[in-house]
């Protein structure tokens, strides 16, 4: 049977979209959604996304990792099925949707930016090395020199598997200043279990770890990714920040048939 899908990407954080809406899609067939994203024998993406409906809000973002399992929030997944749905006629130019760590506000403007609004961050926990925080997905962040030679898979790699996180891990973010409110970003993905071009949770807790170790005075943060920039807005009131937003590019790529 041929099947649709639709491919996106955000900043080069790309993802195969399933239209899910009337539940045609088996959401505990691990090795299908493993071979949709294998780049060799699939489609290839860092995840899958499917859109369903749902009953109080616009729709709802099922995402899954490269690695066929469930995970948590997705930034740039969320803004990238925000797209999908307005291509779908599903809504306009604004909407709130549900995913796994609850209900997103997002806009769209003209020239198809897509602004998200992120979960309201409570916790920030500075240690000497690095801070650990969560922003829909678990993330590590620590400051480090010669970035654009760093081996991010092998060093993130050590630092997922490692005691600090256990089996369940956490996403890995090394991070360089370029100005008073600008920072170079990589990321090491679990469940990709290598670097991502960008990633929208990790830029979103690195702009704020940057404005809790004082590297930015800044409630508005320009992160640079391997696939593009990313901005961060947000409220602060000392470890407490409110209207999180991630902004940036969400573009439609293809549209397909595939078999499954």
């Amino acid at each position: 049977m041929q099947n649709i899908f639709y491919k996106y990407q955000g900043t080069g954080n790309d993802f195969v979209m399933i239209d899910n809406r009337t539940n045609t899609f088996s959401k505990n067939d691990t090795k299908l959604i493993q071979k949709l994203c294998d780049r060799k024998f699939g489609i290839g993406a860092d995840g899958l996304l499917l859109l369903e409906n749902d009953a109080t809000t616009d729709f709802r973002m099922i995402y899954f990792n490269a690695d066929g399992n469930e995970s948590s929030m997705c930034g740039n997944g969320g803004r990238c099925i925000v797209a999908f749905a307005n291509k779908l006629g599903i809504i306009n130019n604004k909407t709130t949707f549900n995913a796994i760590d609850g209900k997103h506000y997002a806009t769209i403007a003209e020239n198809g930016t897509v602004s998200l609004q992120m979960k309201d961050v409570t916790e920030v926990d500075i240690k000497d090395s690095y801070v650990f925080l969560d922003t829909g997905s678990p993330h590590h962040v620590t400051l480090t020199e010669d970035l654009p030679l760093l081996d991010v898979k092998a060093e993130g790699a050590k630092i997922r598997y490692s005691n600090l996180y256990g089996a369940k891990g956490a996403n890995i973010n090394f991070v360089a200043p370029v100005n008073a409110d600008k920072f170079s970003v990589r990321t090491y993905e679990r469940g990709v279990e290598d670097e991502t071009l960008s990633c929208g949770t990790g830029v979103t807790a690195v702009a704020i770890a940057m404005k809790v170790l004082g590297k930015t005075d800044s409630n508005s943060v320009k992160l640079d990714t391997v696939g593009g920039e990313l901005q961060v807005s947000f409220n602060q009131n000392n470890h407490n920040f409110t209207d999180v937003y991630l902004t940036g590019s969400a573009t439609f790529v293809f549209k397909g048939e595939i078999q499954w």
